[in-house]
Formats: C-alpha cells, sequence, structure tokens
C-alpha cells in the first residue's frame, strides 16, 4: 500500500555509473542522460573540501587545474573507490535529471558486475540510498545489458553479450535468465587512453593529457590494420625541450598503440567460447555475438572478433545505453528483475 503511493509520488529510475560515463533513466522518458563520472573538488586552507563542478565541467577541467582542485574518478574497473565523492555525483544527477528535489525517494535499479562480492554490493545499496533511493534493487550488468540490447533472455537459448566499457570489458553467455558463463579482465576504453599516450612517447616524444589522447581515440581509433592517410594534430609537451608541440598523428599510429587491448578481448572472447556448453555454443553459432558498452563502437572491433571466432558480430543500437535500458525494463517486469537481480 504504502509502495504504491510513494511510487506515485515518484519515478522509477535506473542508474548505470560506468567509470567513464553516468546514465540515469527515468520510467516514462525516452531519453537516457548522460554526463562523465568526474567531480572537481576544492581543498581550501582549513582542509576541507568542497564540490566546486560535476560531470561535464568537471571532466573538461582534467588536467587543467591549479594544485588545490582536483578532478576525481570515483568510479574505476566499475568500482566504486571514493564513495563520498560517488555519492555527492549520483545525488547531484539524480537531482539534475529530475529537475527538482522530490519529497519521496524513487525506486532505483543499479547496475553492478557480475561476480561483484556481497561487500562490494552493500557499498552500491548503501551508496544509492545515501544519494536519496527509497528502495534499491542490484541489476547485473550482463543481463542487464543483454536485454537493452533486444535480446530474449529469459528463453532457453544460449546468448553471448561481451560488454567493452571504459574500466573493464566482460563477456558472459546467458540462458534462461541466468549466467552460465561470464569472464571479466580490466582492459576498457581508460587503458586504450592510457596505450595511446605511451605510444606517443615512444614513437613522436610528445606526452599528451587524457582528453586528448581520447580524442585520438574517438577520431582514429580502430581495431584492425589500415592503410590509409587520415591523421589528426594533437598537442602536448616535447619530453626532451620541455616546449608545448604539435605533431600529426596517422590512424595507423593509434592502431598500433590500440593492438594489445583488442587483443585481449578478442581472446576473452574466444576463451570464453571454449568453456562454453556445446549446445549453448550451437546457438550462439546462430544467434552470434552482440557488442554492447562504450567502447563497442571503436572501428572493426565487431570484425577483429568476427574474424578470430568466424561468427557474426553486431554491435547493438545506441551500445553505450544497453545495461540501463536493460535495468529500466527489469524494474517494470518482476520475471527479468529476478533472474538479473545481483
Amino acid at each position: 500500500m504504502l509502495n504504491t503511493v510513494f511510487g506515485a509520488m515518484s519515478a522509477d529510475m535506473a542508474i548505470d555509473m560506468g567509470t567513464f560515463q553516468t546514465r540515469i533513466l527515468i520510467k516514462g522518458r525516452d531519453g537516457v542522460a548522460r554526463a562523465p563520472s568526474a567531480v572537481a573538488i576544492l581543498h581550501d586552507r582549513h582542509g576541507e573540501r568542497h564540490m566546486m563542478a560535476v560531470g561535464q565541467e568537471a571532466w573538461a577541467m582534467l588536467g587543467r587545474t591549479p594544485s588545490d582542485v582536483r578532478v576525481i574518478r570515483p568510479i574505476r574497473d566499475g568500482l566504486i573507490t571514493e564513495f563520498d565523492v560517488a555519492e555527492a555525483l549520483l545525488r547531484h544527477q539524480m537531482v539534475s535529471i529530475q529537475g527538482r528535489r522530490l519529497w519521496v525517494g524513487p525506486r532505483v535499479a543499479m547496475c553492478i558486475p557480475y561476480g561483484t562480492t556481497e561487500v562490494e554490493k552493500r557499498a552500491v545499496r548503501e551508496l544509492a540510498e545515501a544519494a536519496g533511493a527509497r528502495t534499491v534493487h542490484l541489476v547485473e550488468q550482463p543481463l542487464a545489458a543483454a536485454a537493452g540490447a533486444g535480446l530474449p533472455v529469459t528463453e532457453a537459448c544460449g546468448q553471448m553479450v561481451v560488454d567493452v566499457g571504459a574500466g573493464h570489458t566482460q563477456v558472459a553467455v546467458i540462458s534462461l535468465g541466468g549466467i552460465v558463463y561470464s569472464l571479466g579482465l580490466k582492459v576498457g576504453g581508460d587503458h586504450m587512453d592510457q596505450a595511446i599516450v605511451h605510444h606517443l612517447e615512444a614513437h613522436h616524444g610528445i606526452t599528451v593529457g587524457t582528453l586528448s589522447a581520447n580524442a585520438l581515440k574517438e577520431k582514429l581509433g580502430t581495431a584492425l590494420p589500415v592503410a590509409n592517410q587520415k591523421r589528426m594534430e594533437v598537442r602536448g609537451r616535447d619530453l626532451d625541450s620541455g616546449f608545448p608541440r604539435a605533431v600529426k598523428v596517422a590512424q595507423v599510429d593509434v592502431g598500433a598503440a590500440l593492438q594489445e587491448s583488442v587483443q585481449l578481448i578478442v581472446d576473452a572472447v574466444v576463451s570464453s567460447l571454449e568453456h562454453t556448453p556445446p549446445d549453448l555454443a550451437a546457438d550462439i553459432a546462430n544467434t552470434g555475438i552482440v557488442l554492447v558498452g562504450g567502447v563497442a563502437h571503436l572501428d572493426g572491433l565487431d570484425r577483429a572478433i568476427g574474424h578470430a571466432t568466424g561468427l557474426a558480430v553486431v554491435v547493438a543500437e545506441d551500445p553505450a545505453a544497453c545495461t540501463v535500458r536493460g535495468a529500466s525494463m527489469a524494474l517494470q517486469n518482476r520475471n527479468l528483475l529476478q533472474a538479473a537481480a545481483g
């Protein structure tokens, strides 16, 4: 009775707090709200911390702050590393998307990686409750992502979903609403950015910041060898002179920098197929592999996995939002919610 009354006073909300982006979807709304998972913190002379900026504004400050301001990314490798900062980030995002502060907190579905420990689950629950949630449901990311991609996760048919995010990659085989096999590795968009930074230092004698490396990945990133003339100018600091310098980086350079990360992802998919029961493997041979996550759109990643496995690989529509859409679907479907409950 009370839940029915409270439900009429607040909106169900699905939340995917990722290493790179926090995505929120409110029941009844089509659009997914997205903002970088970043908070700028000012340390005053008394040792106290004050929140200066959140989301896109904080992300734009990365690498450009004075000594008393620090840009913190409270989610690393898919896990909370700075609880109080993550709480401030989530509270700010929840209020911003609703456009007002509600008297009654929303019912929230929080996405968590498969294999999250009980201690980590408790931390996520406490985080959401501290940020204003009335009721918290934990939803495992692989099932949520598969549902959000339109896969029939509750049917007796093997499905494989590969979720490539900023902090980690998770490969999962799903059937009858359960995860039959899962393999996770700490390789994702952030690691690719660092690989680009190291490659430019080693081969061009220039060091660049995270934002520049991310821009190179977005514009020229490729999972397969290329032979074209695409280039992008990037500015950084010369390692020898210490002065600013600009270089034109070719797409083949970016591809070379990403080769190791891509190979680790491909190897994880191949290994997962080798550990999949034969009948489910036969299903996957028919249905193919679905790529989701913020890095799923990396040029050629689907083809690289397809070449290694001999299977059809498709990138889901709006792959970065699949997990939060699936979590929102779970809030409206009791069977799916029970299946995906972490």
